[in-house]
C-alpha cells in the first residue's frame, strides 16, 4: 500500500477566512470567502484543497481528492519501479585458487559487473595460510588487473581476521 507523504487540508478542515481560489478546470477565479469556496466546490460535487497554505491568502483548488491521492500514489509506485537497487554480490575464494577456478570466478565477476551490481571478492584464510597473507593479496589484484577494463576498486585489499576482501564497482 502506497501513501502520499503530507495529507493535504480539505473542505471543513481549511481555516482561513478567505482564500485565492483555482477551479477543476485549473482557471484562476481570484480571492473568496471560504463559505462561497465550500459552496462552489459542494456545487460540483468535488472536494476543496488547501494546496498551497504558507501564501497570503491560501491558495486551493476544486479537485476530487479520492482521485489525486490515488495518482500521487500510482506515480510514486512507478518511481519506486523504476529504480535499479544496486546489490552487492560476493565471491569468496582461498588464496591458492586454481587457474580454471580463477578464469570461473572471474567471468562471474565481469557478469554481475555488466548487471550494475558491486562485487565483493574475498579471500578465506585457514589455518597457516594465514602466515602467507602476501599470497591472498596477489590474487586479490590478480582480480583486480583482470577486471580493470570494467571495474574500478572502491576498496582496497584488506585483512579483517581471516579474510582478506576488496569491493570492485562498475566503471562510470
Amino acid at each position: 500500500m502506497f501513501f502520499i507523504k503530507q495529507e493535504l487540508p480539505i473542505n471543513g478542515q481549511i481555516r482561513a477566512r478567505e482564500v485565492q481560489l483555482i477551479s477543476d478546470k485549473g482557471e484562476k477565479l481570484g480571492i473568496v470567502q471560504i463559505n462561497r469556496a465550500l459552496e462552489i466546490a459542494e456545487e460540483k460535487k468535488l472536494d476543496l484543497v488547501l494546496v498551497a497554505p504558507n501564501n497570503v491568502p491560501p491558495v486551493c483548488k476544486i479537485m476530487n481528492y479520492g482521485k489525486y491521492k490515488f495518482e500521487q500514489a500510482k506515480k510514486e509506485k512507478e518511481a519506486k519501479k523504476k529504480q535499479k537497487i544496486q546489490e552487492t554480490k560476493e565471491l569468496r575464494i582461498t588464496p591458492n585458487i586454481e587457474e580454471h577456478d580463477f578464469g570461473f570466478k572471474s567471468k562471474n565477476a565481469r557478469k554481475f559487473l555488466e548487471d550494475g551490481n558491486k562485487v565483493k571478492i574475498t579471500v578465506r584464510f585457514r589455518g597457516r595460510e594465514l602466515n602467507n597473507v602476501k599470497l591472498g593479496e596477489k590474487v586479490l589484484n590478480d582480480f583486480i588487473a583482470s577486471l580493470e577494463d570494467i571495474s574500478v576498486v572502491e576498496k582496497k585489499p584488506k585483512l579483517e581476521g581471516k579474510n582478506m576482501f576488496i569491493i570492485l564497482a562498475k566503471k562510470a
